[in-house]
């Protein structure tokens, strides 16, 4: 039996045309593929957690392949993040297998994009939200792409399942001015100033 059972998946799509100055050239849109899943480990203490990890990654590659269709190419995408939320049942644990799972999978969706990819987890009851931080693929530090897109679903996660969701975006924020590293001036190999 697969380790994992998909009970409902999610896209959700945010579109930003202005904020409150003149209209971008184009609106920034911010993209979350959410995927709700059993726990398989809920209730029980599972010292191997390794087989779930990479059981996943099928999981995210769904999940990037859907945000990279919704922003139209890979060319597109510019920030990326990703998020977790355990039913009351798991751990914070049956959250972090989605560091791995999840940021190979949209690594590997992406090109081999060079900054790490920022994460948000909670253990919480079904309705919860969180807020997921995004940030520029290439560099952590560029600061005009540093934003955020809110998840959640209301039935979800229900106490034996997790919320898995991978971030994609085609900008940085709309009316950025508050300086700092730019896109146009990462140089450092791995895209760390």
């Amino acid at each position: 039996m697969s380790l994992i059972q998909i009970r409902k998946r999610h896209l959700l799509i945010e579109t930003t045309y202005h904020e409150g100055g003149p209209p971008p050239q184009k609106p920034l849109r911010l993209a979350a593929a959410c995927a709700v899943i059993h726990n398989p480990f809920a209730g029980r203490y599972e010292p191997d957690l390794m087989p779930f990890m990479q059981a996943l990654r099928s999981l995210g590659t769904e999940l990037a392949t859907e945000l990279v269709d919704t922003l139209g190419g890979r060319q597109n995408v510019e920030v990326y993040s990703k998020a977790a939320i355990v039913g009351i049942d798991g751990e914070m644990e049956h959250g972090a297998v989605w560091h791995e799972a999840g940021g190979w999978a949209m690594r590997t969706v992406l090109g081999e994009p060079k900054a790490m990819v920022p994460a948000v987890k909670a253990v919480a009851s079904a309705g919860y939200r969180v807020m997921v931080p995004v940030h520029y693929v290439h560099a952590s530090y560029v600061r005009s792409h540093f934003n955020s897109i809110e998840i959640g679903i209301q039935d979800a996660p229900r106490p034996k399942e997790i919320l898995f969701a991978l971030v994609m975006g085609d900008g940085g924020r709309i009316h950025s001015r508050l300086g700092g590293l730019t896109k146009d001036k990462v140089s450092v190999h791995d895209g760390q100033r």
